[in-house]
């Protein structure tokens, strides 16, 4: 079985989960690592598939879905360095702060400069329209260790006025 990246992106409505698995098992493919979220008004799906046939086949398997729910689909094959998955993330980061332009690029660029590797980021904005909050979870890989990742982002809390914790994650193996 080969595999592929398929990201899905349409306005939110109810079924659109159903619609593409229902198709992508149709095909006989099989998902793997998976994220599918509504954002600001749209659903996004991105996951891994393996299919057992070419890229077009698994197209054609959602060309219904994809017109009757007026969804765009992009489909990139993997490679089988791409498809490993990698190790599973070691560190959580939580930020909060008063919403403004930059936060991410800050935050990010500073565990960029230590090697770390973020595996999964989820943001939103909370608080009232006077007040915007903005709050980000990013779980990752810390080759340097949870004291350097709270080295270098300890100058951002004065520096932005964001609350930033690092936790460690621990992993389950069964």
């Amino acid at each position: 079985m080969s595999q592929a990246l398929l990201t899905v992106i349409g306005e939110d409505r109810p079924g659109i989960v159903a619609a593409v698995t229902q198709a992508l098992y149709t095909a006989g493919c099989s998902i793997g690592d998976a994220s599918m979220m509504r954002l600001g008004g749209y659903f996004a799906i991105m996951q891994v598939l393996s299919y057992p046939q070419d890229l077009g086949a698994v197209e054609m398997a959602l060309d219904a879905a994809v017109k009757r729910l007026n969804l765009r689909v992009h489909l990139d094959p993997l490679s089988s360095v791409a498809a490993d998955g990698g190790a599973a993330p070691d560190t959580r980061v939580t930020v909060f702060g008063a919403d403004r332009p930059g936060i991410v690029a800050s935050v990010t660029a500073a565990l960029a400069s230590i090697g770390f590797n973020i595996v999964d980021l989820e943001s939103e904005r909370s608080g009232s329209p006077e007040h915007p909050i903005y709050i980000m979870v990013i779980q990752g890989r810390a080759p340097a260790g949870i004291a350097a990742v709270q080295e270098v982002l300890a100058p951002l809390r004065e520096r932005e006025s964001i609350d930033i914790g690092v936790h460690p994650l621990e992993t389950v193996v069964l």
